[in-house]
């Protein structure tokens, strides 16, 4: 008896995939037009974070008060990389990923662009009134006539034709296809330009008091983010004063204790031995100097403080900055140090109130304006760790080797001072003065040197989407044929002229266009009705 052998199983189903196919199929995933935008709008949502939580490489102090008010949140926000968006590995991911999806969709269609752009238009349908939008007239000049008019009258009406036996062929809009990929490339162009700010560009941040200076060199600016192929010597040898600062401030009106303008006269060098010009530095209105452009981002208060040490020298005098915490009072928080002070160091931190006032016994600001300043901070003294090397923020004082200063009854003490007036710290540890106050504005610097390229990505943009939106593709038919005659051998009825056109794009005005062309093969004016 013969005997049968059971076939082996299948290594694998057939809806497995092998490994070949499965990378296809995710290329063919990445570089879909639907993973795209889903890519651009998770990109636009990424943004969001690093326009509402404070970056570090924008203000560094904005970071240090937000961790210390948020002490939970911190370390989550920190690993997650909130503190520095665009500097992030998901930013990045998405970005790169963006990139690598719009080139691959534009590449292949890009070739069947090409090849479309050549291809003659197609054979017209054997039966052109089985289209939606069609028209037939009898006439009584020869096929040859008609065929002829009808490609003079295609051809004026901007189709590209093909004569093809008894019927014309005839397409247009071939530019809508352009108009679509010029739109995606110019989303790449746009990509690269910021691409090309972020590698070989710069920003920093630097708060100049009214009446000192700046040079454009590294160690001046207070918080400066390079780029990964930034050079050092591309940054221009600029340097600028700040003259005068000039604000107002709306004193009556539904307004009333906002500020109206910020103007900041500048005096500026593009090199160091060269002209000096003059710069009213204004919100939205940047000084260029060659690649370099510098904005007003901000303004604040820099009271002038003389700090007086145990053994009655001057340890300390000149303006000290205070950070705004209330955009709409100004109440400031600053930090002093005096670590020339003996026989202790003296420290200080707290608030500055422009315009003082109690209300319902808490001390406030109550309008933004200088008109009443008042300092009030706790007083320190002891070691400010300033000799140890590490680097110090100037708005934060290390209180770990400080000891607060407190009355002789073991109350707090507090350095409350308006303008003019001195006060004594306790255990004879010295004295402050509040001397006057200056204002001072912040700037910030940057290089930007793919924002011409981002531009001109946006305008092609623009030029791309206006194409693929009032482009339409259209193709339209004319066939002509003699009619038969009767049975009595006339030579027939005339010649029977079927038109049939078809929009591509959907929805468009294909009866008006299909009359205006019968009426251009009849030799009527287009404004007469059929």
């Amino acid at each position: 008896m013969a005997t049968t052998t059971a076939p082996k199983p299948p290594t694998s189903t057939p809806s497995e995939m092998t490994a070949k196919e499965l990378l296809r199929w995710s290329w063919r995933q990445l570089t879909s037009m639907r993973t795209a935008l889903v890519l651009l709008f998770l990109l636009a949502l990424a943004a969001i974070p690093g326009s509402v939580i404070p970056q570090s490489d924008v203000d560094a102090f904005a970071v240090s008060r937000w961790q210390e008010r948020h002490p939970k949140l911190t370390p989550v926000y920190e690993k997650l990389q909130l503190f520095s968006v665009f500097d992030s590995a998901w930013f990045s991911a998405i970005y790169l990923l963006l990139v690598v999806s719009l080139v691959g969709c534009i590449l292949p269609r890009t070739r069947v662009y090409w090849r479309g752009l050549r291809a003659k238009p197609p054979t017209a349908p054997r039966n052109l009134t089985r289209l939606p939008d069609h028209a037939t007239y009898t006439t009584d000049e020869a096929p040859d006539e008609v065929l002829a008019r009808a490609a003079r009258v295609l051809q004026g009406r901007r189709y590209r034709i093909e004569t093809r036996g008894d019927a014309v062929s005839a397409e247009r809009g071939y530019l809508r296809e352009a108009g679509n990929l010029l739109f995606h490339l110019a989303v790449l162009v746009v990509l690269a330009g910021f691409a090309i700010g972020s590698l070989w560009g710069y920003k920093g941040g630097v708060i100049v008091v009214e009446g000192n200076g700046f040079s454009n060199n590294l160690t001046q600016y207070d918080d400066f983010v390079p780029g990964s192929l930034m050079r050092a010597s591309a940054m221009e040898p600029f340097s600028f004063d700040v003259d005068k600062f000039d604000i107002t401030w709306l004193m009556s009106g539904p307004r009333k204790g906002m500020a109206q303008k910020f103007v900041a006269d500048l005096t500026y060098r593009e090199t160091p031995d060269g002209e000096e010009k003059k710069y009213p530095l204004r919100v939205n209105h940047p000084l260029s100097i060659g690649g370099t452009d510098i904005f007003l981002i901000g303004h604040g208060y820099a009271p002038r403080i003389t700090v007086r040490d145990g053994n009655g020298d001057v340890a300390y005098s000149g303006p000290v900055i205070f950070l705004p915490e209330d955009q709409a009072t100004f109440t400031s928080f600053g930090v002093v140090k005096a670590p020339d002070a003996r026989p202790k160091q003296i420290g200080l931190e707290g608030l500055l109130y422009p315009t003082f006032l109690m209300v319902n016994g808490n001390p406030t600001s109550v309008l933004g304006d200088d008109r009443n300043p008042r300092l009030s901070m706790l007083a320190y003294a002891g070691n400010l760790g300033m000799d140890s090397g590490d680097p110090q923020s100037v708005y934060v004082l290390d209180k770990d080797r400080m000891k607060q200063l407190t009355k002789d009854d073991g109350s707090m003490f507090r350095v409350d001072l308006f303008q003019g007036q001195t006060v004594d710290l306790p255990d004879g540890a010295g004295s402050v003065t509040f001397d006057g106050m200056d204002p001072w504005v912040r700037v910030q610097i940057s290089r930007t040197p793919g924002q011409g390229v981002a531009l001109a990505g946006v305008v092609l943009a623009l030029i791309g989407l206006l194409g693929s939106l009032f482009i339409r593709p259209r193709r339209v038919w004319v066939r002509v044929r003699r009619r038969e005659g009767d049975s009595s051998g006339d030579d027939g009825d005339g010649t029977l002229v079927e038109v049939a056109g078809l929009d591509r794009s959907g929805g468009g005005d294909v009866p008006a266009e299909l009359e205006q062309i019968v009426a251009a093969l009849q030799g009527r004016p287009q404004e007469e009705k059929s």
